[in-house]
């Protein structure tokens, strides 16, 4: 099957399209690729790979944005001031309302594609919004598109993106918001709203930033091996098969449930996951009960679907300390953050023998998690689509997954780390 329109189809219409067309898949991430369709030829040598990752985490750094009803609090958070003066009814309450706008962010690129990621924390009946705008080189600005209605719980509001917002400059996929420009656009600025209710605890902003790209289209060239040859992490291995038929309400388990399964996995390796009170709901036969509390939580209630990428690191950055996606340029950078212990969820899609040994033939849109590389460089992962635990472990060949990775996600990745695991500290500009 292929896609159409460049849009995300919703998860159970995609559900649908692909029973009937015999494809065998895991529909966990369903995507467009984000450069075009791959070709069998090496997109050119000189064609940059353009990506830049913007941040603002510290005190310091959210102090440069403008606030409007918010606060930069002890601790580097921004909350909502005791006499916010904005309202805002949504699902039939009325909140107080608090802004944070980041500066404008330049790139040295005309972006096409953005992807937001926050740490935030959501009391009570609490939630944020994230939108975003950009502008182009002749000065056009576009209006402020959703990128994201997300709280950390689902008592109240449900986690949610706003699909087919294409009024002007830009349009969103899910959590994906594209350029509509041809030349892209140069700039971009992000804007998070804070709502709560009247008198009541309010949510706060830790982290925010976006990662900005423009990619070529077509297949890649094998990159060569560096830095993380033989070295392979110690992550558990869980499977996203044994909870098919779990849940209905939060994707019905098994072929949906790679990226909430990956993310547990890193989790796991950082010894970060959910302290047991927290799915204590899940009935006790239910193996790897973390797994079911990850799909709930990391649940997209319009794309019907736990794939969406910033809501998994949301999730994930509020139990490890820090999380956020982005997009590598090869394995070469991947295998950086090896080296520096830390695993990646990578974003995958490939059709019929062009990933051997992996469990399932074809993908849409698949999550796995990178955990190292033999001494030849081929890639070590954890790859949930696999029936049992004992299988999760593969190696897969280092040019087909590449080619698997770069040319229809982008290269797109979650880091998520704790504080014993920093990032590497190398040149770059995408993370």
């Amino acid at each position: 099957m292929t896609y159409r329109g460049q849009v995300r189809l919703p998860f159970p219409a995609l559900l649908a399209a692909t029973a009937a067309s015999g494809l065998a898949v895991a529909l966990c991430a369903p995507l467009v690729p984000a450069t075009g369709a791959a070709t069998s030829a090496p997109a050119a040598a000189s064609a940059p790979r353009s990506i830049a990752y913007t941040q603002w985490d510290t005190a310091p750094q959210l102090r440069t944005g403008t606030v409007k009803g918010t606060r930069v609090i002890k601790g580097g958070r921004v909350a909502v001031t005791p006499t916010a003066a904005g309202r805002r009814t949504y699902a039939k309450r009325t909140y107080q309302v608090g802004r944070w706008t980041s500066p404008w962010t330049r790139t040295s690129f005309g972006l096409t594609e953005l992807i937001a990621s926050w740490k935030a924390t959501t009391p009570g009946n609490s939630w944020v919004e994230i939108e975003v705008r950009g502008r182009t080189k002749a000065g056009a600005t576009s209006s402020y598109d959703v990128l994201g209605r997300w709280t950390s719980g689902d008592a109240h509001t449900k986690r949610q993106t706003v699909s087919g917002q294409k009024d002007d400059l830009a349009r969103v996929s899910v959590d994906t918001w594209r350029s509509n420009a041809a030349a892209g656009l140069t700039s971009w600025q992000l804007r998070v709203s804070l709502m709560r209710l009247p008198g009541k605890a309010s949510p706060t902003l830790d982290t925010v930033g976006a990662v900005a790209s423009r990619l070529p289209s077509g297949a890649v060239v094998e990159s060569t091996p560096g830095v993380a040859r033989g070295k392979v992490l110690d992550v558990p291995r869980y499977s996203q098969m044994i909870h098919r038929g779990h849940y209905p309400q939060w994707g019905n388990g098994g072929e949906a449930w790679c990226s909430p399964t990956s993310t547990s996995m890193v989790l796991g390796y950082y010894r970060r996951l959910p302290r047991p009170a927290r799915y204590s709901y899940v009935p006790s036969d239910h193996v790897d009960p973390w797994v079911d509390h990850a799909a709930r939580m990391t649940y997209d209630h319009a794309y019907q679907g736990t794939g969406n990428w910033p809501f998994n690191t949301a999730y994930a950055a509020g139990l490890s300390g820090h999380a956020f996606v982005t997009k590598l340029r090869s394995l070469r950078e991947a295998e950086q953050f090896i080296a520096a212990g830390i695993p990646l969820v990578a974003s995958v899609a490939f059709g019929p023998g062009e990933l051997s040994g992996a469990p399932i033939s074809s993908t849409e849109g698949h999550l796995l998690v990178i955990v190292g590389f033999t001494k030849s460089g081929d890639v070590v992962v954890n790859d949930p689509a696999a029936s049992t635990r004992a299988g999760v472990r593969r190696t897969y060949d280092r040019g087909q997954l590449e080619n698997a990775w770069l040319p229809t996600s982008g290269g797109t990745v979650y880091v998520i780390t704790d504080d014993a695991h920093p990032v590497p500290a190398t040149a770059h500009t995408n993370w």
